[in-house]
């Protein structure tokens, strides 16, 4: 079921895709659309202020197991954000899959199966991903 919703979804972008089919549009708007989701965060500390930046140095203890290490290491984000704040990045993050889905249309790549691929990369080596 979720295989078809992914199709249905790359199948939707395709279709209503008129003015930016060009490869350099779609890469252009892509890159577009990740500036304005940090931006999008950076107003969110900024401007409204429901979430802040607290950030130094990440402690890694040189004889920590890498199970352990997750729980070392910190996002340095402090609050949550506010139903504005959610809304304006959970628009901004829909916009970017929405170029994201088209880059995989124009050089016919399937977002599932590069979902799919992932999800194997991530369950199989899991922490050992080291992202």
């Amino acid at each position: 079921m979720k295989d078809i919703i992914f199709d249905d979804f790359q199948n939707a972008v395709n279709e209503s895709l008129l003015r930016h089919k060009s490869i350099l549009d779609i890469l252009s708007k892509l890159n577009e659309t990740e500036a304005r989701i940090n931006r999008a965060v950076a107003k969110s500390v900024t401007n409204c202020g429901c979430v802040r930046i607290s950030a130094d140095k990440q402690v890694r203890p040189e004889d920590i197991e890498i199970e352990e290490l997750s729980k070392c290491l910190k996002t340095h984000l402090k609050g949550e954000l506010c139903d504005n704040c959610r809304e304006v990045l959970e628009r901004e993050i829909g916009n970017n899959l929405f170029y994201l889905t088209s880059l995989c249309n124009v050089l016919d790549l399937n977002l599932y199966d590069i979902f799919l691929k992932e999800y194997d990369k991530i369950t199989t080596l899991g922490k050992y991903t080291f992202r």
